[in-house]
């Protein structure tokens, strides 16, 4: 009776695919964690620079800053 049950695997595939899930779900939930930080600095890089734009001054000949 115990070689039978390990012997048997009917309903592996199902718990197969349980796990490859629950593994997808925690990355993307560790990935969404992320996202918030991440956009925060990518925007305050972005707003900086915009910044240092607005206080410049061109020069006579026509040029950037």
């Amino acid at each position: 009776m115990l070689l039978r049950f390990l012997k048997d695997d009917s309903g592996q595939d199902l718990i197969e695919y349980a796990l490859l899930a629950a593994f997808i779900g925690i990355c993307t939930v560790a990935a969404w964690i992320n996202v918030p930080s991440v956009l925060a600095a990518k925007y305050a890089a972005w707003d900086a620079s915009v910044q240092t734009l607005s206080n410049c001054t061109p020069n006579s000949g026509g040029g950037g800053c």
